[in-house]
């Protein structure tokens, strides 16, 4: 199978099982509407799924380094689906909550072993990668749109229909791990580095993700409300902003692997991040239209280092690329969710502008720490030996 053929069918496999990440969010106003749950209820929900999610990927990427695991692509895509489809065919809320949680369990398997089943067929391509994290971004971006064409039909006794996404996805995961096990029995393929872990630098990659994730998270949740204040109460301006800010990321997310061709990864993180203090700091106190102007620009900033975050994590730890992903894809991006509170309980005491302008800084502390870490050597693909079915990098490990 042709690289590029490879990447767009676990670039689109990668946007089926992402739409569930956005969908929990997307039923709130129908599980209040017909549930009769309360704020706090629905909020719960949201906040178990994105944690369980979050939290549950370092482990998978755990198990996955060290035991066999392809069947998780299509087992967690269907696992994703399933609980979603499930959510709205019953009342209980306990139940309700049950299923959400078995949807964040398989988007939580899907992601460790995506990435690198996506790193072995793309050869270490930076911007392969970058249309692999493509894939996600448009599919939680259009995730509202499929949960109210199925839902405002005719209720949630619909949602079996939420299924279709991750049928297709499940089914497009098949011939790139086949095509990933024929190239890895002929020798080809193989992922090889130092096998050195950089754990000092992975730390503070994380760190500069944990920042990111705080400035993207609470831009996303409340970008809506500000623009719409901003310009005098339309409601149509919050909506424009939101569309603007998810427009931008999947805009930043190809360019990132694009400019990693040219200069290091490192480097192109650096000065993203450089440039999105300027940007958020447009949005929070330039006035006028031009705020989409820097919505835009902070959103591709805070994107075009996505998908270099996961090949460096995995460069740092070459001999635990799982658990690379699973952190740099999961645990550091729950804490942007952990902190939006914080966010809004500062709105509620003082302004919303005041609320937003701590995240001029999450950038600038993600560029400190960018500037302490070196370029790591990346992993090459070998096919120089012949290989035996224990060397599948699809069926086994590193120990």
């Amino acid at each position: 199978m042709a690289k590029n053929r490879a990447i767009v069918m676990l670039s689109t496999s990668h946007s089926c099982v992402d739409i569930y990440q956005g969908a929990v969010a997307a039923l709130v106003p129908f599980f209040v509407a017909e549930h009769a749950y309360s704020y706090a209820a629905v909020s719960g929900i949201v906040l178990a799924a994105s944690l369980l999610s979050s939290v549950a990927q370092p482990v998978f990427g755990l198990l996955t380094d060290r035991w066999a695991m392809p069947w998780l692509l299509p087992v967690s895509t269907i696992l994703a689906g399933l609980g979603i489809a499930l959510s709205g065919l019953s009342g209980s809320y306990a139940m309700t909550l049950a299923f959400v949680a078995v949807s964040g369990i398989g988007v939580a398997a899907y992601h460790p072993e995506s990435a690198r089943v996506a790193r072995l067929v793309s050869q270490g391509s930076h911007s392969a990668m970058g249309w692999f994290a493509l894939g996600g971004n448009l599919g939680f971006a259009a995730a509202p749109l499929m949960v109210t064409v199925v839902i405002a039909t005719d209720g949630l006794h619909l949602s079996p229909l939420l299924m279709v996404p991750a049928l297709a996805g499940s089914v497009l995961c098949l011939p790139v791990l086949r095509a990933v096990r024929k190239s890895a029995l002929g020798g080809d393929g193989v992922i090889v580095g130092t096998n050195i872990d950089d754990k000092a630098s992975f730390v503070k990659l994380s760190l500069a993700v944990a920042f990111r994730s705080i400035a993207f998270v609470g831009l996303s949740t409340f970008i809506a409300l500000y623009a719409q204040q901003r310009m005098g109460g339309n409601v149509t301006a919050g909506t424009t902003a939101l569309f603007v800010l998810y427009l931008g990321g999947a805009v930043g997310s190809v360019l990132g692997g694009s400019l990693a061709g040219r200069w290091d990864r490192v480097t192109v993180a650096g000065w993203s991040y450089l440039c999105t203090v300027a940007a958020i700091a447009g949005i929070v106190f330039v006035p006028g239209p031009a705020l989409y102007m820097f919505i835009a620009l902070a959103s591709v900033g805070l994107y075009v280092p996505f998908s270099l975050h996961v090949t460096l994590g995995q460069d740092y730890l070459p001999t635990r690329v799982g658990t690379a992903a699973g952190i740099t894809l999961g645990l550091t991006v729950s804490v942007g969710g952990l902190a939006t509170p914080v966010i809004g309980s500062i709105a509620d005491a003082t302004s919303l502008r005041t609320a937003l302008t701590p995240l001029i800084l999450m950038p600038a502390l993600s560029w400190l720490l960018l500037r302490t870490l070196p370029e790591p050597v990346p992993s090459r693909p070998r096919g120089d030996r012949p290989r035996s079915s224990a060397d599948d990098p699809v069926v086994s490990r590193r120990r």
